[in-house]
């Protein structure tokens, strides 16, 4: 009976009363394979799209090594073929130049992939049908993260199933415990989502001993603000937008009859006309209002402040005003005293 061949390493199994005289040299050629398979290493240069490498029975084999290291300058997407059928783990090198993607591929199984900037290093087995990454990492749906790369300056880095880089944590040499969340995408950036019943997201930044940050269970709105809107805090940690308080937004002037916003200013011209101006039908206590004469014709042609429902002075009455270069401010108190002059 003729010997037959392993399936994973194709070594030689000898029968019993066969091979006379050639047991030894067929052993050394068998431990030659077998030390190949654990601790051989070979550079592999990619010279087309697809490379096949060959493992075949009692011979030294490029597939049989235990360390592929991929050269050369690719100029297209290239995939490295391994036949199926065969059980074997490799540490798999990416130094090639070009940006292309390159992968590795149990025929007709799945691959592991290199993405085009992806020049690092895989752990990878094959079960005889698909070639697995051992960095694998399965998240359930939305989410699907295929691959992780250990590497320097970067710590951690998750790419999708086609080697394109998705979340990546790195260090910078010239900052102790600084670490950047980078997103590829361009227009694109990291999202920080909350979690469980709070729809705030709960931030926790405690450097120790500097004294100059303390962010511990700071919560964020969860909703944009409105323009011009800042970030204020209830003293207990929670955040929300609000208006900035002080001096009127001022607007352009004034010729024709006009609404009145809260917190504006208006310069005012009557030369060609009286103008009436509608104070906000809802104000809240402390909006303020101002009013300035442009052109000095306050006295010819007056402004009419429209009281729209709220009194002006503790009275119903609209308020006229008639003094040439006249500059007022009104702030609204409540529903009985309404507009009050803080100044005339």
């Amino acid at each position: 009976m003729a010997s037959s061949y392993s399936t994973d390493l194709k070594i030689e199994l000898m029968v019993t009363g066969e091979k006379d005289n050639q047991w030894g040299d067929i052993t050394n050629t068998n431990l030659n394979l077998v030390q190949q398979a654990i601790v051989g290493f070979e550079n592999i240069a990619i010279t087309s799209t697809n490379t096949t490498l060959l493992m075949t029975d009692a011979t030294i084999s490029t597939a049989r090594n235990a360390v592929l290291r991929f050269t050369g300058a690719i100029t297209a997407n290239c995939t490295v073929f391994i036949a199926s059928g065969i059980e074997k783990t490799y540490t798999l090198e990416n130094a090639t130049s070009g940006a292309f993607t390159l992968a590795l591929n149990q025929v007709g199984g799945a691959s592991v992939i290199f993405g085009a900037a992806d020049k690092t290093t895989k752990l990878v087995y094959l079960n005889g049908t698909d070639v697995v990454d051992l960095a694998l990492v399965n998240l359930t749906a939305p989410q699907t993260l295929t691959n992780k790369t250990l590497t320097t300056p970067v710590i951690a880095q998750i790419n999708d199933t086609n080697g394109n880089e998705e979340v990546k944590f790195t260090t910078t040499a010239s900052a102790v415990n600084e670490l950047t969340v980078a997103n590829a995408a361009t227009g694109s950036g990291p999202e920080i989502s909350a979690t469980g019943g709070d729809t705030n997201i709960d931030l926790k930044l405690t450097p120790k001993g500097s004294g100059k940050l303390n962010l511990d269970g700071i919560k964020f709105p969860n909703a944009d603000g409105t323009a011009n809107q800042v970030l204020t805090t209830d003293g207990s940690g929670t955040l929300s937008f609000a208006t900035v308080s002080g001096g009127a937004a001022w607007q352009a002037v004034k010729t024709t009859n006009f609404n009145v916003t809260a917190k504006e200013g208006y310069f005012v011209n009557t030369t060609t006309a009286a103008i009436t101006a509608t104070l906000p039908a809802s104000p809240t206590l402390g909006d303020f209002v101002q009013f300035i004469d442009y052109a000095g014709t306050f006295d010819t042609n007056n402004l009419t402040i429209a009281r729209n429902g709220k009194n002006i002075q503790g009275d119903a009455t609209d308020l006229t005003v008639s003094v040439e270069r006249a500059g007022l401010t009104l702030v609204f108190t409540d529903n009985t005293q309404g507009w009050l002059l803080e100044t005339k």
